[in-house]
C-alpha cells in the first residue's frame, strides 16, 4: 500500500467506515488513477492515488457500497471499480428517464456523475447544455420552439458563420495535421467553471490565484446573460456549455463578496449579473431555466446532445460529421503520463490537460433512446376526473386523535403499511395495499376496485392485543403530545417517542410492543424528534430537540435496529453532533441527510441552520410578527417551509433568503411537501386540506372540509395518496394529483386549446424551483 503519510497539507477530518455510502472509480489528468468516496451526510472526497492497482487495493479494503442504491446496481466493489460504459448499461436509470421516473436534471447528472464529472475537480466539473435562446424580450414564451436551443447540434456548430469556418479549419488541419481537431477550446475546462462561478467562495479565490489574484479584463467577466449567450455564437474562441449550478443556484449571479469585477465602458461597476428581463430576480432565472431544462422541448431531444457530450457523437467519424472534434489532449487514454520520463515534458503535459479540459469517459458507442411522449404516459391527464377526492376513512375504536401518521409504503417492504399513533399513545400498522395507483392503468378489474388501500391493524381493530399497541411509559405531565412527539423507522419496524420525565427518548418494536433501547443525552425532557430520509440497509439520522435548547444528532443502524452503530454498546450511544445556538425550548426540527442540514425552531424563535456535523451557519429570519415557528418541512430540492403560529408561513432559500409568505385562516397542525418540493400540503384545526405551489403559496387545490380538525399526514410512496390523522380518531385517504393542480392552475381557461397542444405537455409536469448542489449517488 505504500508508506503512511503523516500529515497531508489542506486535507482534514475523518470519515467513518459506517457512513461511506458510495465508491467511484475516477481519472486525474486522464489517467484512472483516483478514486471518490461519498458519505452519509452528502460530503465527498476524492483522492488520487499512485496508480491503477492502488486503487483497487483501497476499494478493497472499503465497505461494500458500490456506487449506492440509487442507480440499480448491486452493493459490490466490483462496481466501484466498473467502466463508465459498464455502469451505463446495467443501471436502470435510462429507462427510468425514459419513463419519466426522474427529471432531466437527475438523468443528467447521473450520467455526468458516472462519466466521471464531479464537483471536487473543477477540470472535470459537471457540464449542463444551454436550453434557451431568448434572452432579449421582455417577455419568455416556453410554448414557442424558437425559445430553444437545437440540442442535435455542439454550441460550435449553432451559428452557422461559425461552424462554417470550425468545418474548414478541421479540413485544413492548419494547427495540428496529426490530430486535427474543429476547436482550440473546450466546453468545459477549470477557466470556464470559474469564469461562471466568480461570484461565491470557494471559487472567487481560486480565480483570483489562478490570475495574478487579479480578476479578469471587464470585456471577458461573466457580467449578462445574454452577452455570454451571444459570445457562444460568435467567438471562435468560446464554445461553452452550463454547469447544473444555473438550474439551482440564484447565488451564483448575486455578488455578495463586497469584490468589484471591474468596470463597464459606462463606467459602471461590475458587480451582479445583467439578467434577461422576464427574469426580475436571480431566483426568478433559476426557477424558469429549470421549467425550460424539463420542458417537452428539450425532453424530445435530450438524447441527441447526451449523443454529443457522453456517446457515440463524441469520437470518431460521427464526431467529425457533427462538427464535434477538440484537442485530442482532452481524449480518455490519449496520453500515458506514466510513459514521459522526461519531468519536464510530463509536467508540460500535465499544464496542457489542465488548460485544454477533459471530455467526459465515453458512455455509449450507439445512438442513445429518445424519451418517451408525455402524452402515452399521462392519459388520465384529459379525462373527466372522476376520481373521487376521498378513498377511504378508516375510524379507529379508541376515538383518540391521530397525532402522528408514516406512510412507509414502498413495495419492496417487509409489511408496507400506515403506521399511525394516537395521543393516547396507541400505535397501529396499518397494511397497505397498493390499489390507487393501478386505478385506470391495463388490466385494472372491478375486483381491485373494491380493494381500499389501507388495512386496519388487526390487533387494534378486534381489540384483542391493543396491550401490545400501547406505549404506556409515563411522560413529562406538561408535554403535550403532537407529531413531533414520534418517528416511525423507515421500515416500519421501530417507533422512536419523546417526551419522558427522565429526560430520554424511547425506541419499541412496533411488531411487540416492547421497549428496545432508551437513549439519554439531553439535561432536559426531550420535546421533539425527526429522521432524515434512509439510507442503504434502512440507515438514518435521528435528531433530538429539548427544553435544555440543544438538539443532538444520532445515527439510526438498520441493520442492528438501534441508536448507534456498536450492539454491544446499544445501552450507551453518544451522539454524532451537538448543536447548539438557541436560547429556549427546541419546539420543532427538520434533517434533510441530502443537504447535510438540520433546521430547528426554538419555541419563541428564530430558526436556526445547522450542518449535520454541528456547524450553525444561519438564522432564517422572517417578518417580526413571525416569531413562534410550530412546524418545519424541508425538500431536497433546497426550499425550508417554516409554519409559524397563527397560520403564518415563509419559504425559505436554504441559503437563508426569504422568497415568499402568507397567513392562513387555521391553526396548522401539520405540513409536508411533495417529493419534488414543488408543492406544500396543510391542514389544520378546521379540517380543510389545501394544496399550495410552494415557491410563492399560490393555491392549487382546496379539499372539502372534513368533520374534525387534522392533527397530522403524510404522502404514500408514489405521492398518489394522502393520509391524514384526524382529531376524531380516525385517518383518512384522499386522491392527489399534483400534476394535474399544476395543470389547471397554470390553463384555467384553456383546456380545449391546450388538449390540442400535446406537444408541450411538460408545462403540466414541470414547474421547479431551485436545488442543492452535489445530487449524487446513494
Amino acid at each position: 500500500m505504500g508508506k503512511v503519510l503523516v500529515y497531508t497539507d489542506g486535507l482534514h477530518g475523518k470519515w467513518m467506515f459506517s457512513e461511506i455510502r458510495a465508491v467511484f472509480s475516477r481519472r486525474y489528468l486522464l489517467q484512472n488513477t483516483a478514486m471518490e468516496v461519498f458519505m452519509a451526510n452528502r460530503t465527498s472526497v476524492m483522492f488520487n492515488l499512485p496508480d491503477q492497482d492502488t486503487v483497487k487495493k483501497v476499494i478493497y479494503c472499503l465497505p461494500r457500497v458500490g456506487v449506492g442504491t440509487s442507480y440499480g446496481l448491486p452493493q459490490a466493489r466490483r462496481i466501484s471499480q466498473a467502466t463508465p460504459r459498464q455502469l451505463i448499461k446495467s443501471s436502470n436509470m435510462t429507462q427510468r428517464w425514459q419513463r419519466r421516473e426522474i427529471s432531466n436534471f437527475e438523468y443528467l447528472m447521473f450520467l455526468n456523475t458516472i462519466a466521471g464529472r464531479t464537483y471536487n475537480d473543477l477540470n472535470q466539473y459537471p457540464v449542463f447544455p444551454w436550453v434557451l435562446t431568448n434572452y432579449d424580450s421582455e417577455e419568455l414564451d416556453l410554448t414557442l420552439p424558437g425559445n430553444f436551443r437545437d440540442l442535435s447540434k455542439p454550441v460550435g456548430a449553432l451559428n452557422p458563420k461559425r461552424a462554417a469556418f470550425y468545418s474548414e479549419r478541421y479540413e485544413t488541419g492548419e494547427d495540428d495535421q496529426t490530430h486535427p481537431c474543429h476547436y482550440d477550446s473546450h466546453y468545459s475546462t477549470a477557466a470556464t467553471t470559474l469564469h461562471w462561478l466568480v461570484r461565491i467562495e470557494p471559487f472567487t479565490t481560486f480565480f483570483l490565484g489562478a490570475n495574478n489574484n487579479k480578476f479578469d479584463h471587464p470585456d471577458h467577466t461573466f457580467s449578462a446573460i445574454m452577452r455570454s449567450w451571444r459570445n457562444c455564437q460568435r467567438d471562435t474562441l468560446d464554445v461553452k456549455e452550463l454547469i447544473p449550478e444555473f438550474y439551482y443556484l440564484p447565488e451564483m449571479f448575486v455578488n455578495n463578496n463586497g469584490y468589484h469585477l471591474g468596470m463597464r465602458e459606462d463606467g459602471t461597476m461590475i458587480c451582479d449579473v445583467d439578467l434577461p428581463a422576464w427574469a426580475k430576480k436571480p431566483e426568478d432565472f433559476v426557477r424558469i431555466n429549470r421549467m425550460a431544462l424539463e420542458s417537452e422541448f428539450v425532453s424530445c431531444q435530450l438524447h441527441q446532445w447526451i449523443d454529443l457530450i457522453f456517446g457515440y457523437k463524441q469520437r470518431g467519424p460521427e464526431a467529425v460529421r457533427a462538427l464535434n472534434v477538440f484537442h485530442h489532449l482532452t481524449y480518455e487514454g490519449s496520453v500515458s503520463l506514466d510513459s514521459i520520463a522526461d519531468p519536464l515534458l510530463r509536467e508540460a503535459t500535465e499544464a496542457q490537460i489542465q488548460s485544454f479540459g477533459q471530455t467526459p469517459s465515453q458512455l455509449l458507442i450507439e445512438p442513445h433512446p429518445p424519451r418517451s411522449s408525455a402524452m402515452h404516459l399521462s392519459p388520465l391527464m384529459f379525462k373527466d376526473q372522476m376520481q373521487q377526492d376521498v378513498i377511504m376513512v378508516l375510524k379507529f375504536p379508541s376515538n383518540s386523535p391521530v397525532t402522528h401518521v408514516a406512510a412507509n409504503t414502498l413495495p419492496h417492504l417487509t409489511i408496507p403499511a400506515v403506521v399511525t399513533v394516537t395521543c393516547s399513545r396507541l400505535f397501529a400498522v396499518n397494511r397497505w395495499h397498493n390499489t390507487v395507483g393501478l386505478r385506470g392503468a391495463p388490466g385494472y378489474s372491478l375486483e381491485q376496485a373494491h380493494h381500499l388501500p389501507i388495512e386496519m391493524d388487526t390487533l387494534v381493530a378486534n381489540n384483542s392485543g391493543s396491550n401490545k399497541r400501547q406505549i404506556t411509559d409515563l411522560v413529562d405531565q406538561s408535554i403535550q403530545i403532537t407529531t413531533h412527539c414520534f418517528v416511525v423507522t423507515a421500515d416500519n419496524r421501530y417507533i422512536l417517542v419523546c417526551g419522558f420525565w427522565d429526560k430520554s427518548f424511547r425506541v419499541y418494536s412496533s411488531e411487540t410492543g416492547k421497549l428496545t433501547q432508551i437513549i439519554f443525552g439531553h439535561w432536559d425532557v426531550v420535546t421533539c424528534l425527526a429522521r432524515s430520509e434512509s439510507y442503504i440497509g434502512g440507515d438514518c439520522y435521528i435528531v433530538s430537540g429539548s427544553r435544555d435548547a440543544t438538539l443532538l444528532l444520532w445515527y439510526w443502524s438498520g441493520r442492528h435496529h438501534i441508536i448507534g452503530d456498536n450492539p454491544n454498546n446499544g445501552d450507551y450511544p453518544a451522539p454524532r453532533a451537538v448543536l447548539t445556538g438557541h436560547d429556549q425550548e427546541v419546539a420543532c426540527v427538520s434533517v434533510c441527510a441530502e443537504l447535510g442540514l438540520v433546521i430547528s425552531g426554538a419555541k419563541e424563535g428564530p430558526c436556526l441552520v445547522h450542518t449535520i456535523t454541528g456547524d450553525l451557519l444561519r438564522a432564517l429570519e422572517g417578518p417580526d410578527n413571525y416569531q413562534c415557528p410550530r412546524l418545519i418541512s424541508v425538500s431536497s430540492e433546497g426550499h425550508c417551509i417554516i409554519c409559524y403560529e397563527r397560520g403564518r408561513f415563509c419559504n425559505f432559500s436554504i441559503n437563508g433568503k426569504l422568497l415568499a409568505q402568507m397567513e392562513v385562516n387555521d391553526t396548522t397542525r401539520a405540513i409536508l411537501l411533495s417529493s419534488d418540493g414543488h408543492n406544500l400540503v396543510t391542514g389544520g384545526d378546521n379540517g380543510v386540506v389545501e394544496v399550495w405551489q410552494a415557491c410563492d403559496f399560490r393555491q392549487l387545490y382546496i379539499y372539502p372540509g372534513c368533520d374534525a380538525g387534522i392533527r397530522a399526514m403524510d404522502l404514500s410512496h408514489d405521492q398518489r395518496t394522502l393520509i391524514t390523522g384526524m382529531a376524531s380518531g380516525s385517518i383518512v385517504a384522499f386522491n392527489i394529483d399534483f400534476n394535474r393542480w399544476h395543470y389547471e392552475h397554470q390553463n384555467r381557461g384553456n383546456y380545449i386549446v391546450i388538449y390540442l397542444l400535446l406537444y408541450n405537455l411538460d408545462t403540466l409536469f414541470y414547474y421547479r424551483i431551485q436545488t442543492p448542489a452535489k445530487v449524487f449517488s446513494s
